[in-house]
């Protein structure tokens, strides 16, 4: 029998006994939104009363059949992302962030926590704060028994995506939003369980994401329990079977954490925000963002480096040399594909998060001696340089997946079709905290206008005949 929790009034989100155990000094995430929703809220009232006529770009051709790339057209609180200077979280760059966010007791990389603190109030958490939010999530993780019984009862066969999706989707039984929604509440109350929802989820996804890992490629080895002692990615770790190795770990930990968000705009982002504009409750709202991470022009990428790493590889042998790279390249543009890892829809410079992630690669001695990851730094030291004399490529630069997923293979982690789970484990620390920042603001139900080909030429000889 299937129980549904309704909530008569907004909750804090830390349990009694989480409340008992907190230092005096510190306040709980939802404390301190509370603090920072107001100002923000007439920051958004000021510059629609004010400013609503005013106009900030225009929009061309290219914009309306080429994908809307480009067009700003999307409120994204969380990060904004600059073709030449990367990413920024709440105006802090990722060397800012790893210096100044919390890591985990024993660790030196940031922590999904941090990072998910940082995402949704603008603000450095203190290591206290942290640990708080950690010992919450752990708390809050434990899968309820109708979804580990739909994981359960999934083919093997089907990919880890959809299975992902699908127990993403179903947790939507427990829904507070949607219960409070069907019982009646006031629109100043939506952040709160729209807030709620999302913890909630956040919190189970790595129980829901190693189930799945553990079904499809460890059918029969049993599952660990939570560790209310352990960081969000610790136990993630550790629930993949992987938690002995604290390289792994901590890779695992900097991975998330900085794949965390990505602003408004890429697929998987732009679809939570959208969904959840209709008022489908954060549930519902990811798990069709996850059916855009899986696409092959978004999630999938890092896998697809991977297959083209190890085929150049497999081809070069021991000899993997600057020349024989770049001959390897050649041969890739010549065959009229692209070469993988190389290029951004936005970023005209190397990704920050393919730096950090080498920089890590740097101070690991197994990693510098491996061949896979050689190979991805002597690639670097090649590949723009092929690509800009090929001179078909806006963006000749490295992105993140150029050495994301080959790191995790050198570490065992070898399943390539499940390496866009943990991105999708990642993404919902920016896509789900914006789907709270959408609601406290009242933001309204998207709608572009579309037009036609024809409607579209008529526009064109308009403009250019006025």
């Amino acid at each position: 029998m299937f129980r549904r929790v309704h909530n008569l009034r907004p909750r804090c989100f830390a349990t009694a006994n989480v409340s008992a155990r907190r230092l005096a000094s510190t306040k709980t995430l939802k404390e301190t939104l509370q603090e920072v929703i107001p100002a923000k809220q007439e920051q958004f009232k000021n510059i629609k009363a004010k400013h609503s006529q005013t106009v900030v770009g225009d929009v061309k051709v290219e914009n309306i059949i080429g994908g809307m790339r480009g067009l700003k057209a999307m409120l994204w609180e969380a990060s904004v992302l600059d073709p030449y200077e990367g990413i920024r979280f709440h105006g802090l760059s990722i060397p800012d962030c790893q210096k100044q966010l919390p890591a985990a007791p024993g660790g030196k990389e940031i922590i999904a926590e941090s990072m998910l603190w940082l995402l949704l109030t603008g603000k450095v958490p203190t290591e206290a704060e942290t640990r708080q939010l950690s010992r919450e999530l752990a708390e809050k993780g434990d899968l309820p028994a109708y979804i580990e019984h739909l994981i359960d009862s999934l083919p093997t066969s089907l990919h880890p995506m959809t299975q992902l999706s699908m127990g993403v989707a179903a947790l939507n039984h427990d829904s507070v939003f949607q219960a409070q929604y069907e019982k009646g509440m006031k629109k100043s109350e939506y952040w709160e369980y729209t807030l709620e929802d999302c913890i909630n989820l956040i919190a189970r996804l790595p129980a829901l994401a190693a189930r799945i890992y553990r079904n499809v490629y460890r059918s029969g080895s049993d599952l660990p329990a939570i560790n209310k002692d352990l960081d969000l990615v610790g136990n993630y770790s550790n629930m993949l079977g992987y938690g002995a190795n604290h390289d792994l770990t901590e890779y695992l930990r900097l991975y998330i954490s900085i794949h965390g968000d990505h602003e408004g705009g890429n697929a998987s982002a732009h679809t939570a925000h959208l969904v959840n504009s209709t008022l489908s409750d954060p549930y519902i709202s990811y798990s069709a963002a996850l059916c855009a991470l899986a696409g092959p022009l978004h999630g999938l990428a890092n896998q697809e480096v991977l297959r083209w790493q190890l085929a150049m590889q497999k081809e070069l042998g021991d000899n993997i040399t600057h020349e024989n790279i770049k001959d390897y390249l050649w041969k890739t543009l010549k065959s009229g594909q692209v070469v993988p890892g190389y290029g951004h829809g936005v970023l005209r410079k190397s990704d920050p998060r393919f730096i950090a992630l080498q920089e890590f690669c740097d101070t690991r001695p197994d990693l510098l001696q491996s061949p896979t990851i050689q190979m991805v730094k002597k690639t670097f030291e090649v590949a723009p340089g092929v690509l800009m004399e090929h001179g078909k490529t806006k963006n000749p630069w490295p992105n993140v997946d150029a050495t994301s997923g080959c790191v995790l293979y050198h570490y065992g982690l070898t399943e390539f079709k499940y390496y866009t789970v943990i991105f999708g484990v990642s993404r919902a620390l920016g896509a789900l905290t914006q789907l709270v920042w959408a609601r406290a603001l009242g933001l309204p139900l998207e709608r572009p206008k579309s037009i036609s080909m024809d409607v579209l030429e008529k526009l064109i000889t308009t403009s250019q005949n006025p």
